[in-house]
This record gives structure tokens, sequence and C-alpha cells, in this order.
């Protein structure tokens, strides 16, 4: 399905080239700009939505999409690797479109385990040629991000709660990527993201918070 984003608006903060800015808009639709100063492209930014799709007996699940709006900056492989902290005891049963680096202890659960049961996750892309049913839209390059293109996974979160009361923001979040550095700032939430069908006759929205 297709995004709809609105443009942001704010303010710019200058910093050396070398610097990037994480802002991080979190909601049911997660927006977060990533500001960083180059002289030939001052408004490049990368943004981060969090787009909690539908509820699960224990949880959510989510469609997390990365958004290079630098004009002429690209991850290159092996490509971006995301993380973050979870505020509870939250856990991720499975994933579409990415995978994380370790699954961690998952000796508690009998049957059904867990992707990962790590406190502080790490997620990175899937390579060309996963298999068509562990694939989502705009995954699987190898991490690669070009200039105003996309990447996108899927996660199933478990004991996160299945209301939006007792959702909570993941926190901490990183961002690496060869030869860059990231710095990361505090989730906000907005608007929920509208998606259209691939037939373009329907849309839908995540929920809201």
């Amino acid at each position: 399905m297709e995004s709809l984003l609105s443009p942001l608006t704010g303010s710019i903060t200058k910093l050396t080239s070398f610097t990037l800015l994480f802002l991080f808009l979190f909601s049911c639709s997660t927006f977060t700009p990533t500001e960083a100063y180059d002289a030939v492209d001052p408004n490049g930014n990368i943004t981060i939505k969090w787009d909690l799709m539908s509820w699960t007996p224990d949880g959510y699940v989510a469609v997390v999409t990365m958004f290079n709006f630098q004009q002429y900056r690209h991850i290159r492989a092996p490509g971006w690797t995301l993380g973050w902290t979870w505020a509870k005891k939250e856990f991720i049963w499975s994933m579409v479109g990415g995978q994380t680096t370790e699954q961690g202890d998952c000796s508690k659960y009998k049957g059904n385990v867990p992707h990962c049961c790590k406190k502080d996750p790490t997620v990175v892309d899937l390579l060309p040629g996963t298999p068509y049913n562990q694939q989502i839209a705009n995954c699987c390059r190898g991490g690669v991000l070009k200039p105003w293109d996309a990447s996108s996974f899927q996660l199933s979160v478990g004991a996160a709660g299945t209301t939006n009361k007792t959702v909570q923001m993941p926190k901490h979040f990183t961002l690496n990527a060869p030869g860059n550095a990231y710095t990361c700032g505090p989730p906000q939430i907005v608007q929920p993201t509208k998606f259209i069908t691939q037939d373009k006759k329907r849309v839908t929205r995540a929920l809201s918070k």
C-alpha cells in the first residue's frame, strides 16, 4: 500500500556536515525527521514512521517505514540498522521484511517461540531474493536506501497491551548507516498515516493513539 505524507514544518537546526539530529514523532503513525545540515542540501532529512495497523491478543502489528528525504546522500551497503529500547516488557512475536540481529533469551516460551525477546532489539533489512511470503512493500534491499526512496518492515509486538492507554512508545531510538553518525531525540505523537490500496479504490489508515 502507498503512504500519503503531509509536509513537515519546523525550524532546521544547522549542524556540522557529519552530525545528524533525529526528532522522533511517534504515534500509531510515527514520523521521525532526521535533520542534517549539508551546504548543498540544508533541509535534507530521514523520516521514520511507526504505524500501528491492528490489534492482536496481547499487543499490536506495526509497519515501520524510513523515508530518505536527502537529495544527495544514500545509505549504501551493508545498509541501515535501526534499534530502540522497549518501554515495558514488550517483545517481537514475528517480523516480515526485516529481522533482528539477535533473538535474545526466549527460554521461558514453550511452543510458539518469539522472533526476539531482547529489551533493546536491533533490526536490519532482508536481502534481495527473500521469499515472497517474507516480504512487505519497500523491503528487502539489503538496507540500501536511495534518495527519495523508502524502506519498510512489519513486526508483531507482544506484551504491549491492547488499547491506546496501555501501548507505550519505544525509547532511545538509534539509526546507524555506513559513514554516518546519528543522534536521536524523543518520539512525538502525530496524525495516523493514510494508505491507498494498489487498485487506488480504497483508503485505509493506521489506528489513532
